[in-house]
């Protein structure tokens, strides 16, 4: 049975429970009628996840000395000097700290996959102007968050090859949820 048709007679099922007439399934309203649906080149905008097996890594590349650059045009004033914290929060440090009486949660202390830094950089920042990044800079920038503390060298090359390979430190500091998780996590 198709959605609408599945509306319509749960519709029709709800008029004769509350005691009125039963409506014919084909003169019930299919749904409220809001919105119209999304047009198929921005649900491809939108349509931009990665996974942590590096699954939907875009080509692209970049470095840590390219990212520092785009890292004080487009991140300096919301994360401070090298990701040391500010109104946006703190991106580096901390590393070795989550298991003190005072840990420390950054991009490269907790997350556990590099992926995710990607996907998050390349969704929403900078927060003035979300998804206006190429891919490029958001490599370059994720090895440049990375490269701070010491994950990558400042001369490694991050792409959608090389990303998903990184062992981030607290990659095991995770309880799984799944009792066996799904290949790639």
């Amino acid at each position: 049975m198709s959605i609408s048709k599945t509306a319509a007679a749960l519709a029709a099922a709800l008029v004769l429970g509350f005691g009125g007439a039963a409506l014919a399934a084909d003169k019930v309203p299919a749904g409220p009628g809001l919105g119209k649906e999304a047009p198929a080149d921005l649900v491809a905008k939108w349509s931009i996840s990665i996974l942590p097996d590096g699954t939907g890594l875009p080509a692209g590349k970049g470095d840590s000395r390219a990212g520092a650059t785009i890292y004080v045009r487009t991140c300096l004033g919301c994360h401070g000097t090298n990701g040391s914290g500010g109104t946006g929060g703190r991106l580096t440090g901390g590393i070795g700290s989550l298991t003190s009486d005072n840990p420390i949660k950054t991009v490269n202390s907790y997350w556990p996959y590099a992926t995710t830094i990607f996907d998050y950089i390349r969704r929403a920042m900078p927060i003035t102007a979300p998804q206006s990044l190429t891919d490029d800079e958001v490599y370059a920038l994720v090895a440049y968050i990375l490269s701070v503390d010491g994950i990558v060298k400042i001369t490694d090359p991050l792409d959608k090859d090389t990303l998903p390979k990184i062992q981030m430190p607290n990659r095991n500091g995770f309880v799984s949820f799944w009792p066996a998780a799904p290949k790639g996590f």
